[in-house]
């Protein structure tokens, strides 16, 4: 079975195709304004297993992933706490903070991660495009894309442009030629009113106009929402992507304006399957920031860990809503630590004396391979990962029934060993899950221990006067993703 998936843009089940065994891969970032929290992740997680599987199925995946680090709401929290007193500080601190989320949570790296703040040039070179094509017009040093001048508005969402029209407010058609344009270039600097509205009450207002402002023909200014995943997208992928992924809310008015513009400066396709995913419900309404009703990544893995979340994750198709509860969490937490503890059962079974090469256990050896062709199934049904996990579940009931039964005689090492390579593989490799290690990303803490014991030794070899052994030992922790910066105080690394 080949992979299906369902293409938000004709509403249909269709069958995956790629130009050669590449697939562009393009998923709308978090705006970086806050803590991540477990909606967020629950994005970032279906991407991630949509990466994983195309791997598994020979692609080559170009994955990219936004930041946003130009937003009035990250400029609403200048000078709060210790976040720091421009927007690019504030910025930088939750960037950092989704970045050990992201590696916490097992997820694959993407080929790059694109700010906003970087990618300036790239923005003001596309706008200055839709100018020069008649799609977009200068109205008080701001610029906005005229959407009669794109005749396919609306087809991501369904909705017709006359019907939008109609439901515009007063606000909305000042500026503007037609009341549904939208901003590509805002003029100045974060207006106090609008950052107010972003802003704790508690502390004090911002009287002044806020955030980062950049040079263009249009005047000072800052670029719009939409725009930034145009211009970032097709710098690191070309004019047409193969998958956009993002959050379901995200459809309209965002999706759709990234489509006509991109499509009106290029003329050609945007995005050719367009896959959106639920949203994570909780008490009623969806996990959000501005609700107050999140759970941050950061606590959620200190409380349960990685493979608990990646597991409550697993139990729902990624275009389905889903639930977020203690229940829900617990039950998550229990299918784990079934799967966890079948797979160590194989593995001291295997390991054990009584493993033996002539002993055969027809059921587990039927169950295994069923397991691989129904998981693949599953997977290329639209990613449907809740149908797959439960192939996952039904084998480590099996390899439990053997080492039950076989206890008082002897094992099937063979059915036994194809059952350990098939949590690791398809539970492993696709579903990120940390069977007998600590995951892709290995112990954090013990890395960082190991690094400094071969700076420690680094050290000392400079100060014997070793100096080529040294550079030795800072290139071989180059070559491992080390970054080392020697400075006055010693040196300092990171992991790239």
């Amino acid at each position: 079975m080949t992979l299906s998936v369902t293409n938000t843009l004709t509403g249909e089940r269709e069958e995956f195709e790629s130009h050669g065994d590449e697939v562009l891969l393009y998923v709308c970032g978090l705006t970086v304004s806050d803590h991540a929290h477990l909606g967020h992740a629950r994005l970032w997680m279906h991407a991630d297993l949509m990466h994983r599987w195309l791997d598994y199925e020979g692609y080559d995946v170009r994955h990219v992933e936004n930041f946003t680090d130009v937003n009035e709401k990250i400029a609403a929290r200048i000078g709060e706490d210790d976040l720091g007193n421009d927007e690019a500080s504030v910025a930088e601190h939750f960037v950092g903070d989704v970045i050990r989320d992201m590696r916490g949570l097992n997820l694959k790296r993407a080929e790059v991660y694109p700010r906003v703040s970087e990618h300036i040039p790239e923005i003001i070179d596309l706008i200055q495009t839709l100018v020069d094509r008649g799609h977009a017009y200068e109205s008080n040093g701001s610029v906005y894309f005229d959407v009669s001048t794109f005749d396919d508005y609306g087809k991501l969402s369904n909705q017709k442009l006359e019907e939008l029209e109609s439901r515009a407010t007063k606000d909305e058609r000042s500026e503007k030629r037609n009341p549904t344009d939208f901003a590509l270039w805002k003029a100045g600097a974060v207006d106090p009113k609008t950052a107010a509205e972003h802003r704790n009450p508690d502390l004090e207002p911002l009287h002044e106009p806020c955030g980062e402002t950049w040079e263009s023909p249009w005047g000072e200014g800052r670029p719009g929402w939409h725009i930034e995943c145009s211009a970032m997208s097709m710098t690191h992928l070309g004019d047409t992507l193969d998958i956009h992924v993002g959050g379901r809310d995200l459809v309209f008015p965002h999706h759709e304006n990234e489509i006509a513009q991109s499509e009106a400066a290029t003329g050609q396709q945007f995005a050719r399957y367009w896959l959106h995913v639920g949203l994570l419900q909780t008490e009623g309404d969806k996990m959000s920031s501005s609700l107050g009703n999140f759970f941050t990544v950061g606590d959620a893995l200190d409380e349960f860990g990685a493979d608990v979340i990646r597991t409550f994750y697993l139990s729902t198709a990624y275009g389905s809503e889903q639930t977020y509860s203690e229940e829900t969490i617990a039950e998550a937490e229990e299918r784990w630590e079934r799967l966890e503890r079948a797979y160590e059962a194989a593995v001291d079974a295997a390991d054990s004396p009584d493993a033996r090469t002539k002993v055969e256990a027809t059921d587990l050896r039927e169950t295994v391979t069923e397991t691989r062709e129904n998981f693949r199934e599953a997977m290329n049904d639209d990613f449907n990962v809740r149908e797959a996990m439960a192939e996952l579940l039904g084998l480590a009931g099996a390899v439990n029934r053997h080492v039950a039964d076989a206890e008082a005689d002897h094992y099937d090492y063979r059915a036994l060993r194809r059952a350990i390579e098939a949590f690791e593989d398809l539970g492993g490799e696709v579903f990120g899950l940390s069977f007998g290690d600590a995951g892709e990303g290995g112990d954090v803490s013990v890395a960082e221990d190991l690094v400094q014991l071969v700076l420690d030794v680094r050290e000392a070899e400079r100060e014997a006067g070793n100096y080529e052994r040294a550079d030795d030992l800072r290139d071989d922790l180059t070559a491992l993703g080390v970054d080392v910066e020697d400075g006055p105080d010693g040196a300092t690394f990171r992991f790239e």
